[in-house]
């Protein structure tokens, strides 16, 4: 009977809608990394895809390896006027329909444990990986819910589990909640989906800029709160950093990519997509244990 379930879901997986090149789809973060790769690939699919840059060098790049039909543009996701100005080039191309809205930005640092942090710590990373989504998406619902589209939001295992301070964790909790509740487009015929990666490596998991941000955070602390901590747990910390960013991190990012093709272009999308085996297997399973097992198992693999 388990054997039967599981040939029908695989079934049902497969069934995609039709069309390509005659959808549009917009994606933020398309720099490189996650977004980078997505974008390549809707293109040599045939769809009409929109990548959002946050530079002109990404921007012309990633124009240099793709097809004419896919078109660049630059966009702060922090910044309410950039994000005007790409609906506003978004609906122009696109006319009021907009299959797919891909919200992929994001960035990491700064992380470290909570009390090096201050509030502007907090808030660098939650108005980019939360609030942008958050305003992006508001900003697009209209073109999609003319188009019963697709939103792909990108989340991550940590916002399951919180492994390190700082606003990363947060802003992808936030992110998987924010999902939850847009759910009730559905209404409208909006399917959402959350892409819950495992470790990847990305621009966002590059070990030097989080070690570099990590000794910001140290070096800036008041004396008594760094002989608090002892100089032994800042290295220990940077060894954890090194750890979860370098030895975990599986460079096959189109596992990701793939999880993001098939919810804008399966007939039937899931709601959650665990991309990699540790977040299938290990990360996610995790997360459903009692909060003392999974304080035990995190303390053991990423001491500081």
């Amino acid at each position: 009977m388990a054997a039967l379930t599981a040939v029908r879901w695989h079934i049902r997986d497969s069934y995609k809608v039709g069309g390509f090149s005659q959808k549009h789809v917009f994606v933020t973060g398309c720099d490189s990394g996650f977004g980078n790769l997505l974008a390549r690939q809707l293109d040599r699919k045939g769809f009409h895809v929109i990548a959002a840059c946050l530079t002109e060098k990404g921007a012309a790049d990633l124009a240099a390896e793709a097809s004419p039909r896919l078109k660049t543009l630059l966009l702060n996701v922090t910044d309410s006027e950039s994000i005007g100005r790409a609906v506003e080039f978004v609906s122009g191309e696109v006319g009021e329909r907009l299959w797919g809205l891909v919200n992929n930005a994001g960035r990491s640092t700064p992380i470290g444990p909570t009390e090096w942090m201050q509030l502007e710590d907090f808030t660098k990373v939650l108005d980019v990986n939360l609030i942008g989504v958050i305003e992006v998406t508001l900003q697009f619902l209209p073109l999609l819910k003319k188009a019963q589209g697709r939103v792909v939001n990108v989340a991550s295992i940590l916002g399951r589990l919180s492994l390190t301070g700082g606003g990363y964790c947060l802003s992808k909790c936030g992110v998987e909640a924010f999902s939850d509740s847009l759910r009730d487009m559905q209404h409208f015929g909006i399917k959402v989906s959350i892409i819950e990666p495992g470790f990847f490596k990305t621009g966002v998991t590059r070990l030097d800029l989080i070690e570099a941000d990590l000794r910001r955070l140290w070096t800036r602390l008041p004396q008594d709160v760094k002989a608090s901590y002892g100089a032994k747990y800042f290295e220990d910390d940077v060894k954890a950093q090194g750890f979860s960013m370098g030895i975990l991190c599986s460079p096959d990012i189109s596992k990701v990519t793939g999880c993001m093709e098939h919810a804008l272009t399966a007939y039937f999308p899931r709601t959650r997509y665990g991309a990699g085996w540790d977040a299938k297997l290990f990360w996610i399973p995790l997360s459903y244990m009692p909060s003392f097992v999974t304080d035990f198992v995190i303390s053991v693999l990423l001491p500081s």
